[in-house]
């Protein structure tokens, strides 16, 4: 299956940010940016650390959102991944994307895009002996 899965680290984000350190605030924050690049939400978990900290997944028609957050050391990782079945749903992925990180407005930050998937006849065939 064709799509793509964003992956970022990002540093410097606010520790005092209480998308950092609440849970009902930052999963109120990722359904709004998910609703607005027009995803499919299907559910959502967020956890609550103690003393401090996030983990949080927004269940998506096309794959997921997942969020994770250090507030003591003012870090976060996301991961956007969607898989483009019936459309090309990238466009989303890149906009839930660059919410999240206006949102937790990080100093410093390391990207990834991973393409995933594809159609199995573009794969070049191995024997049944290979593998």
């Amino acid at each position: 299956m064709d799509g793509i899965h964003l992956l970022g680290e990002w540093y410097g984000c606010p520790a005092h940010e209480p998308l950092l350190t609440q849970a009902d605030a930052l999963r109120d924050v990722c359904r709004r940016v998910v609703e607005e690049a027009g995803l499919t939400i299907v559910g959502d978990r967020f956890f609550q650390f103690e003393p401090h900290g996030v983990t949080g997944t927004v269940l998506l028609a096309e794959s997921h959102l997942a969020i994770h957050t250090w507030p003591e050391e003012g870090f976060v990782t996301v991961d956007v991944y969607v898989c483009n079945y019936t459309t090309d749903n990238t466009a989303k992925a890149e906009r839930v994307f660059r919410a999240l990180e206006a949102a937790l407005k990080p100093l410093r930050k390391r990207f990834q895009a991973i393409h995933r998937g594809g159609r199995e006849e573009d794969e070049p065939r191995r024997s049944a002996a290979a593998g």
